[in-house]
């Protein structure tokens, strides 16, 4: 068994459903501390579902000694990198592996054809909640860290892990807050991949270059509740919306450009009435999201909401909650290492992509120029019987390396 797949078996079999991390943090520290890597542990969040966040920085050193204290003060001057001694990194450019430890609920348990929580095999591919998404690629980074590492103990690169378990929840006690902390420390980034799965067909296949921004907005259109075989003693809220909803289904809020589709809206939710067939709605109540691309702001896109609805002259309440905003990296130093690793490893010139949901890539595109996200075949992840490809692993686990060398001007193995 190789040691990516022991790593993402050990993670697997740890039931971290968000914001549970159950201990996978910890296992990480255990293989990063070894390596000269200062580990931060931030906890966030509610005392009775707390996440847990990890910050591990390598600072530039490798323990020499199983207790670097006993040395003496000329074993210490003698020694050129003497463990203790942190710094060595400054000015170097810093290299991110980021992802998240917690995992999606399991759904029915009697659906699996395993334990969620047990990884198994079956025909070749790894069974086990997370399998995909994503314990299988920070097993891939870990290890990557660790062989690049063994071959060269003082990279021309600053490498960290940003380790979070809280992506599959609300994310406000995550990512978003170590980059803020991070932000505060004057801590620079200069590249960052987060280990999503983003391959389709095969490993390699597809990156994600950046993501949509997303806003939800619940809009209460009034009305007056009444009767309904006397409409003219009410004011029905549905068909008064019903102009303006036609209108904003049909609106082009912008033409997207060459890197993003154009910036879409759609209606989630909509509820009116009170479950009576003989009453006319006091209200309307509809929820609604923005995918918008860089074209568009959350502020352009509020505006013509509302003027469609002022139009309309429509009576109503408004709540907006933006989830994220749009985060690009053009082609620069981390896409042509990411591209140039794929197809060392696999032969395929990869896929620069934009589509999907967001990801913790838009916190970390606030404090870092370029952020990639590249990881496994997608295709299961969230569902029951959550799979990947075990033969993928190993070399997912060359292409974090081969990221890592072509950014430390390494030649790649």
């Amino acid at each position: 068994m190789s040691s990516t797949l022991r790593l993402a078996e050990q993670l697997i079999s740890r039931p971290s459903v968000t914001p549970d991390d159950a201990g996978c943090q910890q296992l990480l520290i255990d293989r990063l501390r070894p390596l000269g890597f200062d580990c931060e542990t931030i906890v966030s969040g509610p005392a009775d579902a707390p996440v847990t966040n990890l910050w591990a920085k390598f600072k530039g050193f490798r323990p020499l000694a199983p207790d670097f204290r006993a040395q003496s003060a000329i074993e210490i001057a003698a020694n050129s990198n003497p463990v203790g001694i942190s710094g060595s990194n400054i000015g170097l450019k810093t290299l991110v592996f980021a992802g998240h430890t917690d995992v999606v609920p399991t759904g029915p348990l009697e659906k699996w054809h395993s334990d969620p929580f047990t990884p198994s095999h079956r025909d070749g591919l790894l069974y086990g909640r997370g399998a995909a998404d994503m314990k299988t690629s920070i097993a891939a980074m870990v290890v990557a860290v660790e062989e690049f590492l063994a071959i060269n103990p003082q990279p021309a690169l600053s490498i960290a892990f940003l380790i979070t378990s809280d992506e599959e929840g609300p994310a406000k006690d995550g990512t978003v807050v170590v980059c803020q902390q991070l932000q505060q420390r004057g801590e620079t980034l200069d590249y960052c991949i987060v280990g999503e799965p983003t391959s389709v067909n095969q490993l390699g296949d597809m990156i994600k270059n950046g993501r949509r921004g997303t806003m939800s907005g619940r809009l209460t259109v009034k009305g007056v509740q009444g009767h309904i075989a006397y409409p003219h003693l009410a004011n029905n809220p549905t068909h008064l919306f019903a102009p303006a909803l036609a209108e904003l289904v049909t609106t082009k809020w912008d033409q997207g450009n060459v890197f993003f589709p154009a910036t879409s809206w759609q209606v989630s939710n909509i509820h009116g009435g009170t479950g009576a067939g003989n009453i006319i709605p006091g209200e309307l109540v509809v929820d609604f999201n923005f995918r918008f691309c860089n074209e568009s702001t959350p502020e352009s896109l509020q505006q013509r909401l509302v003027a469609v609805l002022s139009k309309h002259q429509l009576e109503y309440e408004l709540k907006w909650t933006v989830g994220g905003l749009p985060f690009l990296t053009t082609p620069g130093a981390l896409v042509a290492a990411v591209s140039k690793s794929i197809q060392h490893e696999t032969g395929l010139l990869t896929e620069l992509s934009t589509t999907g949901g967001t990801s913790d890539g838009r916190f970390i595109a606030k404090i870092c120029a370029e952020v990639v996200e590249f990881g496994p075949i997608n295709a299961t992840i969230h569902k029951i019987n959550e799979n990947v490809l075990v033969s993928t692993l190993d070399p997912l686990k060359n292409i974090y390396k081969g990221v890592l060398e072509r950014l430390a001007g390494v030649t790649p193995a």
